[in-house]
Parts: structure tokens; sequence; C-alpha cells
């Protein structure tokens, strides 16, 4: 009787630490795949024309708090309101609802909706939460949202300075403080494209990598640097004391 009651203790805490384990794992989602396949379709740049020079580009406000760094030009139309240049620098040229602003815009659209319809008979499907993947140059899909939350993401060229990686987000794109975009095997951020849906947030000190077109606003919270454009077409863009550099 007493074999058969510590058979039974025991079997009850090996099931406690399993539960236990399973609530500490903080890997991707395993709606993503296990093994992130390798595409062979080779995608082409997204053409940004008039939005190439462009670092900051929105289309209702920009606004910075704090010691703001951009290096590129500052775009904005149809609004009309930039704060925060001073104490921000910007080593960049300022337009607003000038030619080159409306152009911008204009081309940010064609951009935006270029990279939203790609489609290839490899695409690969992501969701949730992508943090702690590597992922390869192709064409990557997201119905919902996309978060870089656990983990930080690897974008490897495996290298090919000219591979492009570029994603489709149906919704939202964030990034949680701290949080990093690392390049590997030659990649460029240049050559990286993120079509968000809605809007971009970017975690305090976080590190993001590549073009940000968003369909409303874009978001940098304290700290977060940006080597690439942050391209908002119907919203503001809002800085906290972010690096920024054209790429």
């Amino acid at each position: 009787m007493k074999t058969k009651k510590l058979l039974t203790i025991l079997a009850i805490v090996s099931v406690v630490l399993i539960v236990g384990c399973k609530k500490d794992d903080t890997s991707p989602s395993d709606t993503n795949p296990a093994v992130i396949p390798l595409q062979t379709t080779v995608q082409s740049s997204v053409t940004l024309a008039g939005s190439s020079n462009i670092a900051v580009l929105a289309g209702s406000a920009i606004t910075s708090t704090g010691a703001t760094i951009i290096t590129g030009d500052l775009g904005l139309s149809p609004g009309s309101s930039v704060g925060g240049f001073p104490p921000g620098i910007l080593n960049g040229t300022r337009h607003i609802n000038d030619v080159i602003a409306n152009q911008a815009k204009l081309d940010l659209t064609s951009a935006y909706n270029d990279a939203a319809g790609r489609t290839c008979t490899d695409i690969v499907t992501l969701s949730g939460n992508i943090g702690g993947l590597t992922l390869t140059p192709g064409l990557y899909k997201s119905t919902s949202s996309l978060a870089i939350s656990s983990g930080d993401l690897t974008l490897d060229a495996k290298g090919n300075a000219n591979a492009i990686f570029i994603f489709q987000i149906a919704s939202t794109l964030t990034t949680t403080s701290g949080r990093k975009v690392i390049l590997s095997g030659n990649a460029l951020a240049s050559n990286i494209y993120w079509q968000v849906g809605s809007s971009a947030t970017f975690g305090t000190t976080s590190v993001f990598k590549g073009t940000v077109m968003a369909m409303q606003s874009i978001t940098f919270n304290t700290g977060a640097t940006l080597d690439g454009k942050a391209l908002a077409r119907t919203g503001g863009v809002t800085m906290a004391g972010n690096t920024i550099v054209k790429q």
C-alpha cells in the first residue's frame, strides 16, 4: 500500500514539473514552421523611387521628444506639423508639403502596393511571435500581426548581399523592449521590406533593420533605433530619443 501511494505521489510531481516547464517555454509560436524552409523564388527589390532618399515620411504629423538623430531627409504630406527639431537633430533636408514630399507619398503608395501584392509558390506563412527565428531570403506573409517579443530575429542572406526579404503583415508589427533584428550572411538593411497593414511600434532600446512601410502610424519608444526607413502612409511618426539612419 505504501509503495502504491509513493508511486502516485511521484506521478503527480512529474505532471506538475512538466506543466511548469511548459509555462516557462518562451519559444516562438507553434503555428510557425519548426524548420523554416529555404525559398527558391528570388524576389526583386521594391522600387521606392521618390521615397528612397527619405528617412522618415509621414502623412499627418511628425513628433519627437529628446535627442532624436535622423540621418536622411524628412518628409511630411499632406500634414504640416513637425515638432521636436530641435532638440532633435536632422542630418538632412525637411520636405513639408513640397513637391518632393508629395511625390514621395505617391511613390510610397506604389511601393506599399507592390510589396503587398507579391506572391510566389514557396511563400512562407508566419504568425505571432517570430523572435528566436532565423529567416533566409524570400517572401513571408502574416494574415494577422507579427511581433519580435521572445528572442531576437536573425535574417541570414546566405552570403548574397543582393538577397531580398519581403514581409507582408496584415495588421500590426511590434517589437518589445531590447529586442533586435540581427543581420548575417551579408544581409543588408536596404534589401529588407516590411509592409505593415496598420501600425508599427518599436519597444524601448529595440534595434530594427529595413524599410518599414506602414498604412497608418509608426511609433518609436525611448532609445529604439532603425537602420532603414520609417514610412507612414496616412498617420504620424512619433519618436523619443531615437537614432534613425537611412539605408
